[in-house]
């Protein structure tokens, strides 16, 4: 286990791709086996011994404030800060500046992603380099197809997504305080301050070939609550008894 570290979430975003599941809830909300994604999201944290949270709230922040008010039923520290209905990812994380002041490093994620990824391995790779943010590289997870095609338009070939030779932005951020240092009012996280950091060899990747999901969609949701209910559901490393497993798309 790596020593405790705070941990910011992203939770105020609309989550406009989830409504055609007639979400009247926050996405962070919508629940997975009965529970709300964020506390998945939570728990996998609490796992490795991160217990301190620190929610940035937006869009539908009085249901997360009545539920994990209650700590979910969970011995955690939580402190929730309103940052605003249409902040963007970096805004929300200026505005929390302060509830991690003073901390070599901290934890740092969206409010929709699943993993089964080694966080303490992360944090230990993290720690040992001098790179002011670290990030989770996965794979492509698109459901479409790739195509190839000449000059005319004519299609030589169909693929799945996956054969792309490139790695996505999967979150599961480590940082440093430099990253304070690089977000301005009106832009972003990603790519904005990360760019400024990377042109410097600050940005640090550690890539993961097993299970991620992101949960944009009604379609994610459904998926992942049926593989729950199935028994597949790789990202609850707290359940050691559970052999991991793919979901399927």
């Amino acid at each position: 286990m790596s020593d405790s570290m705070k941990v910011v979430l992203f939770c105020g975003g609309q989550g406009l791709r989830m409504r055609g599941d007639g979400m009247v809830v926050p996405k962070p909300m919508v629940t997975i086996g009965g529970r709300p994604l964020l506390w998945h999201v939570m728990r996998y944290y609490a796992h490795y011994g991160h217990t301190e949270f620190i929610l940035c709230l937006g869009h539908g922040a009085d249901e997360l404030t009545d539920y994990f008010g209650r700590a979910g039923g969970q011995s955690w520290n939580i402190t929730m800060v309103d940052t605003g209905l249409h902040a963007s990812i970096g805004e929300r994380l200026m505005q929390v500046a302060e509830h991690v002041h003073g901390e070599d490093m901290f934890l740092a994620n969206y409010a929709d992603t699943l993993t089964d990824a080694p966080l303490s391995a992360m944090v230990e790779g993290f720690r040992r380099g001098d790179a002011a943010v670290s990030l989770l590289a996965v794979r492509p997870s698109s459901s479409h197809h790739v195509i190839q095609m000449g000059p005319d338009g004519m299609v030589s070939r169909v693929d799945d997504a996956g054969i792309l030779h490139h790695w996505e932005n999967g979150g599961y951020f480590v940082m440093r305080q430099q990253i304070f240092d690089e977000l301005r009012p009106g832009q972003d996280l990603v790519p904005h301050a990360l760019n400024r950091l990377a042109a410097h060899g600050r940005v640090l990747a550690h890539r993961h070939r097993g299970f991620f999901r992101g949960v944009d969609t009604a379609k994610d949701r459904i998926e992942l609550d049926y593989a729950y209910r199935q028994g597949r559901r790789p990202w609850m490393v707290w359940e050691s008894q559970l052999k991991p497993a793919a979901v399927a798309r």
